[in-house]
C-alpha cells in the first residue's frame, strides 16, 4: 500500500495487461486442441457450466461496482480503506481474470470453426463463444470495480471517500 504522505496513486490496469491475458489465454486454448491432437485424443467438449458461471461471476462484480459507485461516488459516503483496497483488487483480478477468459475460449472457438458441419466441433464453438461473451463481461465488471473505487474530488478540492485507493485513468 502506498504511503499517505508520498502521494502515490494507484492506477486502473492498462489495456496492455488486458491484452497480455487475452494472449496467455489464446495460448492455454490452442495447446488444449494442439496436445488432444499430439497425443490422438479428441478436444475436450466444453460445457454449459464454463459461460454460465464467467456470467453469474460477471453480475456479481458487475453489482458490486454499482453499489460501490453509488455509495462513493453518488451518496458520497466514506468506506473503510481496507475495503476499498479489496475491492480495487477484485476489480483488477476480475477484469484480468476476465480477459485471460475470452483469449482462451476465442482461440479454442476458432480452432473448429473450419469443421461447423460436424455437431461436436459446432457445439464447441457455441459454447466457446458465449465463454468470450462472458469472459468480456467479466472484463467490463471488473474495470467498472476498478473506477468505482476511485476517490472523489469535494467540492472544496479536498479528497473524500477511500484513502489510497485513487485509481486514476
Amino acid at each position: 500500500m502506498a504511503d499517505p504522505s508520498s502521494g502515490g496513486s494507484i492506477k486502473i490496469t492498462p489495456p496492455r495487461a488486458l491484452a497480455v491475458a487475452a494472449l496467455f489465454g489464446a495460448l492455454a486454448g490452442w495447446l488444449v486442441v494442439a496436445a488432444a491432437n499430439s497425443f490422438d485424443l479428441t478436444a475436450p467438449a466444453v460445457p454449459w457450466t464454463a459461460p454460465l458461471g464467467v456470467f453469474v461471476i460477471a453480475a456479481l462484480v458487475g453489482v458490486l461496482a454499482y453499489t460501490t459507485q453509488q455509495r462513493i461516488h453518488v451518496r458520497r459516503e466514506r468506506i473503510d480503506p481496507q475495503r476499498a483496497v479489496a475491492y480495487l483488487v477484485l476489480g483488477k483480478a476480475s477484469a484480468l481474470a476476465g480477459a485471460l477468459v475470452a483469449g482462451g475460449y476465442l482461440t479454442y472457438a476458432l480452432m473448429f470453426v473450419t469443421r461447423l458441419d460436424a455437431v461436436a466441433p459446432r457445439d464447441r464453438v457455441i459454447k466457446s463463444a458465449i465463454a468470450v461473451v462472458a469472459g468480456v463481461a467479466l472484463t467490463a465488471a471488473g474495470l467498472l470495480l476498478e473506477r468505482a473505487c476511485r476517490v472523489p474530488k469535494s467540492d472544496d478540492g479536498d479528497e473524500g471517500g477511500l484513502e489510497d485507493t485513487d485509481a486514476e485513468s
